[in-house]
């Protein structure tokens, strides 16, 4: 049981900030979900362990309150086999009843033992579950911290960096005189299209004028 406690101190209760100082790892936030999964398979462990240890300190209940009563029945059967003159049955009877007591007795100090370490490794487990919630919410703060600097990183780089803003006005400089350009072959190709049109509505006018001026 104290090597289990001890495992369970090592894996759990040991600081992980040390793990996001490993500057070898390009991405420390995987690697701590990866330890808080492995954290999350040692709790499932000690919660199955603290499962079978209630069942066995019930075993032992059982077993203990089995003993007493044989040891009882054995004891009232060896009186009434002496009350009745049956030594040998008696004789047989007391050692039954001397056997159960010593049994029940030897029970009742393992079943003792096992309540204590139940309650030790209950109190362990909800430690771990403690350390590994705090685990969780600090990791949620840490993710939430590196989506702001990812944030930030980015705005910087369109508020701030010359070279990105002289990219971007670039484009759209091109892009402004590409539309100029449009511009300029849609209305010359209007004027192109019109043009013949508009000449012989100008001559109409004039002849009208001088029409009217001779008469």
């Amino acid at each position: 049981m104290a090597n289990l406690f001890t495992r369970i101190k090592d894996t759990v209760v040991a600081d992980f900030h040390g793990l996001l100082d490993e500057k070898e790892q390009k991405n420390p936030l995987a690697l701590l979900n990866q330890y808080l999964r492995e954290c999350e398979k040692e709790v499932e462990k000690v919660s199955k362990l603290v499962e079978r240890q209630s069942l066995l300190k019930e075993e032992f209940n059982r077993e203990y309150q089995s003993a007493v009563e044989m040891a009882e029945k054995r004891k009232v059967q060896a009186e009434i086999a002496l009350q009745a003159g049956e030594s040998q049955l008696h004789e047989f009877a007391s050692e039954e009843a001397r056997q159960y007591a010593d049994r029940s007795s030897y029970i009742k100090t393992v079943y003792d033992q096992a309540e204590g370490q139940l309650n030790e490794l209950e109190r362990k487990y909800e430690e771990m579950k403690h350390k590994l919630k705090d685990m969780q919410i600090k990791r949620m703060e840490l993710m939430g911290r590196e989506n702001v600097a990812r944030a930030s990183h980015k705005a910087s780089q369109v508020l701030n960096e010359n070279t990105y803003n002289d990219q971007v006005f670039s484009k759209f400089n091109e892009l402004e005189g590409y539309i100029d350009r449009l511009e300029q072959k849609a209305s010359a190709s209007y004027y192109r299209s019109t043009i013949d049109s508009k000449i012989a509505k100008l001559e109409k006018d004039l002849k009208n004028k001088e029409t009217h001026s001779i008469s």
